[in-house]
C-alpha cells in the first residue's frame, strides 16, 4: 500500500512533520517517548526503511532507536532492500516491525 503522491516523499506524510526537529534527536529514555509518535505514523516502515538503508545515525525513525537500527543492520549486514523486507518477511523482527512492537533484537 502506498499512500504517496506523485512527486512526495514519505515524508510529507509522516506523522512528526510539523515537529520541531530537535524533540526527535533526543538521547537515552527519551528516544522511547519520541518513538510513540511514530507508532501512530501513517509512513512509519518508510521512514525506518530509509533510515536503515541510509545508514542514518541519529535520532529516531520509524519507531526504533538509533541504538535498535545499529543492532538490526548488524543482524542483517547484507541486507539491501529494507523496504521489501520489513513489508514481506516472515521473519519475527519483519513481523514485529510491522506490528508497532518493537522487536527483540537481542537474541537469534
Amino acid at each position: 500500500m502506498s499512500l504517496l503522491l506523485e512527486g512526495q516523499t514519505w515524508a510529507a506524510y509522516a506523522a512528526c512533520a510539523d515537529v520541531d526537529p530537535d524533540t526527535l534527536f533526543v538521547r537515552g529514555a527519551a528516544q522511547r517517548q519520541v518513538r510513540q509518535v511514530c507508532y501512530g505514523c501513517p509512513v512509519r516502515i518508510e521512514c525506518l526503511a530509509d533510515a536503515l538503508d541510509s545508514n542514518t545515525t541519529y535520532g529516531v525513525w520509524g519507531g526504533l532507536t538509533e541504538r535498535e537500527r545499529r543492532a538490526l543492520l548488524r543482524r542483517f549486514p547484507n541486507e539491501q532492500d529494507w523496504k521489501a523486507r520489513i513489508e514481506k518477511s516472515s521473519d519475527p523482527i519483519a513481523v514485529d516491525i510491522r506490528a508497532g512492537k518493537v522487536p527483540r533484537l537481542n537474541g537469534k
